[in-house]
């Protein structure tokens, strides 16, 4: 019989203490330790040494590169870095009900159709259910084959029985081991669950996709372990009232973590939007301030986004400082900046900004656009609805180069916009006739051509 020892693992972070505490000292959440039994020794411990198994020089192959497979949409394709290696594990998180399992079905059939066969492994519905949902989306294929099951034993054999293109496992917080004591979605099953599907992908050559619900903080639910396990982790995001859905790459072992992927949620499953730009700024409002359009770069795509401030008087001892889509603390710092270098006020004002579409942005490019909405709001003057700006903002109010200047100048001017603010530096990449182009080197210049010109 295997010893077994306690221990108290976090169920956010994988976290072990030796005694039970309110609080992880890892990730600081409440609440989040719990009892488990682990196993330290017996016929569960796996072998350290493979039969077969030996070192190879890195030139002793002749071969080239594993040709991938090609989900059947270009906009996967795109963010996965050109198709899915064979062999590969894959994690797609997201929030319940963003779409996760209708894109892996959507996936599943295209492969199903044009590659082999795809065993889909759903360990939260039952066969009906998903027989229901794939006839909606308008994925049912003899090639896609359902199993019900949450024993990683079982699900094991079935992988290892066939040759498949393509294995979809929902989710891996529902798989379980019977050689592990404890409940599944713990951190110590998902941990050992994963491990069992990467050893059966690089062991076999079958990529394997792992679909994981995401927390409140929107990381992976369960050990931080499994985002280093995998070859590549994405995240499907969205709010659950719109339509707009984002993949988005965060790691990515055989392509750029740049890239995005826009879908359209609809009756008949996901749609791609090939010119998310115009979705983007279909409602934006004209004469109103505190709106700027920001030509942004997701990997090689400019997408044309429309970042909103709102300034107001406050009666709080404290005023709010509320941001979307936006990194708050650099918003914060653009407001030290535009009190300091430009002379505006904010300490006693409420400050909220926002991004619309549910885009977020993380490149320092947008902080020009930030800057100049949240100096119209606070000026109440509207910004020219045919101007763009793109830049970084240093500490001493100067607007410094980005990259890629010419790909975002095309894009504002293919949607129509006549004026774009771009940093000095960045005037020689820039050759486009059709707007009128503001080169700025710091933020007074820039409020000025936006706000007085």
């Amino acid at each position: 019989m295997a010893k077994t020892r306690t221990l108290y693992v976090c169920q956010q972070c994988g976290a072990q203490s030796p005694r039970w505490a309110g609080r992880c000292t890892e990730c600081g959440e409440w609440n989040s330790i719990v009892e488990e039994q682990v196993p330290e020794e017996g016929a569960h411990v796996r072998p350290t040494f493979v039969e077969g198994a030996y070192p190879v020089p890195l030139v002793a192959s002749s071969e080239g590169l594993p040709e991938r497979l090609s989900t059947g949409d270009v906009e996967c394709d795109r963010v996965l870095g050109g198709g899915i290696v064979p062999g590969s594990l894959t994690l797609v998180g997201g929030d319940p009900g963003i779409g996760k399992s209708t894109l892996m079905l959507q996936i599943s059939r295209r492969i199903g159709q044009s590659t082999g066969k795809v065993l889909y492994v759903s360990g939260e519905e039952s066969f009906d259910q998903m027989r229901l949902r794939a006839r909606r989306l308008g994925a049912l294929d003899e090639n896609v084959l359902l199993l019900t099951e949450t024993a990683i034993d079982v699900i094991r054999k079935y992988i290892t029985s066939d040759d498949y293109a393509l294995v979809v496992i929902d989710s891996i917080q529902s798989v379980y081991s019977s050689a592990t004591p404890s409940a599944p979605g713990s951190a110590v099953q998902v941990r050992e669950c994963a491990n069992e599907f990467l050893r059966i992908a690089k062991g076999h050559g079958v990529p394997v996709f792992l679909v994981g619900h995401v927390t409140k903080d929107g990381s992976i639910a369960g050990p931080r372990l499994l985002e280093h396990l995998v070859d590549t982790t994405l995240y499907f995001e969205g709010e659950g009232r719109q339509a707009l859905r984002i993949l988005r790459a965060v790691k990515n072992r055989f392509g750029s973590t740049n890239e995005v992927a826009v879908f359209e949620m609809t009756q008949a499953g996901l749609v791609d939007v090939p010119n998310p730009s115009a979705l983007f700024l279909g409602e934006r409002p004209k004469g109103v301030s505190g709106s700027v359009v920001i030509p942004s770069m997701e990997g090689t795509r400019p997408l044309l986004v429309e970042v909103q401030a709102l300034v107001c008087a406050t009666p709080l001892a404290s005023p709010r400082r509320t941001v979307t889509g936006l990194n708050p603390n650099r918003v914060s710092l653009l407001l030290a900046v535009l009190e300091k270098r430009a002379g505006l006020l904010f300490s006693d004002k409420d400050v909220f900004a926002n991004v619309v579409g549910g885009v977020r942005l993380e490149e320092p490019a947008a902080d020009l656009a930030t800057a100049l909405a949240l100096a119209s709001s606070l000026r109440e003057v509207p910004v020219a609805s045919n101007l763009v700006a793109f830049g970084e903002m240093g500490l001493a109010g100067e607007v410094r180069a980005v990259d890629m200047p010419r790909q975002r100048v095309a894009e504002a001017s293919k949607f129509g916009f006549a004026r774009c603010i771009i940093p000095k530096s960045c005037i020689a990449d820039v050759d486009d006739h059709d707007v009128d182009i503001l080169p700025v080197s710091g933020i007074t210049q820039a409020i000025e051509f936006a706000l007085e010109g």
